[in-house]
C-alpha cells in the first residue's frame, strides 16, 4: 500500500508510463497546452491573462484561459460599479476545473494580492487540488505566477511566492521570469513573476505587456523542453 501511494505522489501513473498506442499517430500530442487561470475582481489580472494568452500563442502553444469561481457575495459585488461591470463582461469566460489542470502540461495563475497572500477565491481553487497531488497528477507541470497590487509595496511579490509554495508540494517546476530577459527591468523589475501597480481608477502604473508576455513564452519553452 505504501508503494502505491509512493508511486501516486511521485507521478508513476499509467498513464505516464504506457501511453497510448495511437499516440505517435497523433499530430497534437507534441504541443504543449497551457491553462491560464486568474482572479480579476475589476480586470487588471483579466488582462495580464489575455496578455499571457497571446504570448504563450506565439511560443506554439495550446491555450486555454480561465477564471476562477466568484465567491463573493452579490451585495459585495453589487456595492463596486467596476466590480460588477468586470463580472459582467466577462461571463464568456469558463470557470477553471480540476481537469484542466490534468490536461495542462505549463499553467500561469494570475490574481491580485490580498494582505500579502491569494485572494480567497484563488485559495478555494488550489486547496480542491487535493486529489490530483495525492494521484500525482501535478507532478512536474510547470507553472509561472503574475499579481498586482494598489501600490508598488503592497503584496505583489509575497503574493507570487504564497502561490508558489502550493506549487512546490505539487511537485511542479517554477519558471519564474528572473532577469532572462531586459524587459523584466522595465517592467518593474519583479524575478518571481511579472506584477503591476494599479491606481484607484484601475489604471496600470507600469508598462508591463511585453513582460508578461515573455513570461508566457519562457514557461511554454520550459514545459517544452520538460514534455519532449
Amino acid at each position: 500500500m505504501i508503494v502505491g501511494i509512493l508511486d501516486k505522489l511521485f507521478g508513476r501513473s499509467k498513464s505516464k508510463e504506457e501511453p497510448s498506442d495511437n499516440s505517435s499517430n497523433d499530430s497534437s500530442a507534441s504541443v504543449t497546452k497551457v491553462a491560464i487561470i486568474y482572479y480579476s475582481s475589476t480586470g487588471t489580472n483579466y488582462q495580464l491573462a489575455k496578455w499571457a494568452e497571446e504570448g504563450a500563442r506565439e511560443a506554439g502553444a495550446e491555450v486555454k484561459v480561465m477564471k476562477v469561481a466568484e465567491l463573493a457575495p452579490e451585495s459585495a459585488i453589487a456595492s463596486n460599479p467596476a466590480w460588477k461591470e468586470h463580472i459582467e463582461a466577462t461571463q464568456h469566460v469558463p470557470e477553471a476545473t480540476l481537469d484542466d489542470l490534468e490536461w495542462a502540461d505549463g499553467i500561469i495563475f494570475s490574481a491580485p494580492s490580498r494582505f500579502g497572500n491569494v485572494p480567497g477565491q484563488m485559495k478555494q481553487f488550489l486547496d480542491s487540488t487535493g486529489g490530483l497531488w495525492f494521484n500525482g497528477k501535478l507532478v512536474n507541470k510547470v507553472v509561472s505566477a503574475m499579481s498586482s497590487a494598489s501600490n508598488s509595496h503592497g503584496g505583489q511579490e509575497k503574493t507570487i511566492l504564497s502561490l508558489y509554495t502550493t506549487m512546490f508540494h505539487w511537485g511542479a517546476v517554477i519558471a519564474s521570469p528572473g532577469y532572462t530577459d531586459p524587459v523584466t527591468f522595465e517592467s518593474g523589475g519583479n524575478p518571481y513573476g511579472t506584477s503591476v501597480t494599479v491606481d484607484d481608477d484601475g489604471n496600470m502604473k507600469e508598462e508591463v505587456e511585453q513582460a508578461v508576455k515573455h513570461q508566457a513564452k519562457r514557461t511554454v519553452q520550459i514545459a517544452d523542453t520538460i514534455n519532449k
